[in-house]
């Protein structure tokens, strides 16, 4: 029996409690022990870190960017210690035995965590998220800096290490992503070394996409199979393509396109397996005369005219805009990664893109609820209330569902 004053023991552990405040809306600990389990990864014994705890933590670290080890796990803990009386107390993990749970989680909860909770977020009334009847979605890559390791070197290699070239100060990884335009959330993501081409990586994102969604891409990205390969997928394409691509005139039509088709490498002198496109060519007002070539699967004029078209590509600077909320302000300037093996790596980097999606939906709830423009709603004070509610969540128990907004959100 305590004494007075003391409060007695609930029979819960602090981890038990351990949550990331409003985010854990998006992040319910059920959810989380459920990609635990179907992984593979549940614990034989009890931990100081169990499982969940380390998907929490690596999530707190791609919120908490530029934070030692420990000093994130003391934010995931700050206000719980002294709110009641645990069975079991719980101590600071040194960061040796973060990065040890760290390796036994591996990657592939992260994996899975994304693939069931990142999805398209804009619903019918949702400013800027459509084209007439399309959803528009971009599609584009990226690379993140990373720990000089010889692990990190010898996995996924470093920019510049080719003949004549300047050594680069850091290895990189590259990520190609699919993201909502009208929201900013990342839906889709593949990560690989900095040799494996965006196309590559891009086609492992293709699954994602379905009819309705219309995709935008720059010239980068563009190439006669990918494009097989996405239209195959039932979704329509905006693509930009390299001035040098052979485009036959097939048909001129009335808003200033025309008819085309694109071919395969190997078949650019036969053309016996070609694809039907339809070709727009425009300079910007005011531009060095650039010439801008768009292909589309869409076909009709009347459906989808040049002009609007035209302006509509633009849009697919959101992807732009949505790489720098992850890396500027999420990661902060200059962001390097804090892993030094590469397994880690991948796990921080879908760490990143989870918080990132949460954020989003987040903002998205709270624009929808204000009938605001989702651009409207400030990332940088998203992310910093985001990060004080972490830190203020004893009256928070992550065994129920956090409600879908909050008063002190932008």
């Amino acid at each position: 029996m305590p004494r007075p004053g003391q409060v007695k023991s609930s029979g819960e552990r602090l981890s038990d409690r351990i949550a990331l405040g409003v985010l854990t809306r998006v992040f319910p600990p059920r959810l989380v022990d459920e990609v635990i389990a179907e992984c593979g990864r549940l614990e034989q014994r009890s931990r100081l870190l169990p499982a969940r705890v380390v998907v929490y933590f690596v999530l707190a670290m791609c919120l908490f960017s530029g934070q030692g080890y420990e000093e994130v796990a003391r934010l995931l803990t700050q206000g719980l210690e002294h709110a009641r009386r645990w069975e079991k107390p719980w101590r600071v993990p040194t960061t040796g035995a973060i990065g040890r749970a760290r390796r036994r989680l591996g990657l592939e909860p992260f994996k899975a965590l994304f693939a069931q909770v990142c999805r398209p977020v804009a619903d019918e009334d949702t400013a800027g998220a459509w084209y007439r009847q399309w959803r528009l979605v971009a599609v584009d890559g990226t690379v993140f800096d990373i720990p000089d390791t010889d692990a990190n070197a010898g996995f996924f290699s470093r920019p510049g290490s080719g003949r004549g070239q300047q050594r680069s100060a850091y290895p990189q990884i590259r990520v190609a992503t699919l993201v909502e335009c009208g929201t900013h959330a990342v839906f889709a993501a593949a990560t690989g070394p900095l040799k494996v081409h965006e196309q590559h990586l891009v086609t492992g994102l293709l699954d994602r996409l379905e009819p309705g969604m219309l995709v935008l891409a720059d010239r980068g990205i563009t190439g006669f199979e990918l494009w097989r390969a996405a239209t195959d997928t039932g979704a329509d394409l905006l693509w930009r393509v390299r001035k040098n691509i052979v485009l036959p005139v097939l048909e001129h039509c009335g808003d200033g396109s025309y008819l085309s088709e694109i071919v395969a490498t190997d078949d650019r002198f036969r053309r016996s397996n070609p694809a039907p496109v339809r070709v727009i060519e425009y300079t910007l007002a005011g531009s060095d005369d650039t010439v801008y070539r768009l292909i589309t699967s869409l076909r009709d004029p009347q459906q989808a005219p040049a002009a609007e078209l035209a302006a509509l590509y633009h849009q697919r600077w959101e992807i732009e805009n949505t790489l720098d909320e992850i890396k500027t302000h999420q990661g902060g300037p200059q962001l390097v990664l804090r892993s030094r093996h590469p397994d880690g790596v991948e796990q921080e980097v879908y760490g990143f893109l989870l918080v990132h999606h949460a954020l989003r939906d987040v903002m998205h709830h709270t624009a929808h609820q204000a009938g605001l423009d989702p651009d409207r709603i400030s990332f940088t004070r998203t992310l910093n209330a985001a990060r004080r509610h972490v830190t203020g969540q004893a009256a928070l128990s992550p065994l129920t569902t956090p409600p879908r907004s909050h008063p002190h959100l932008p």
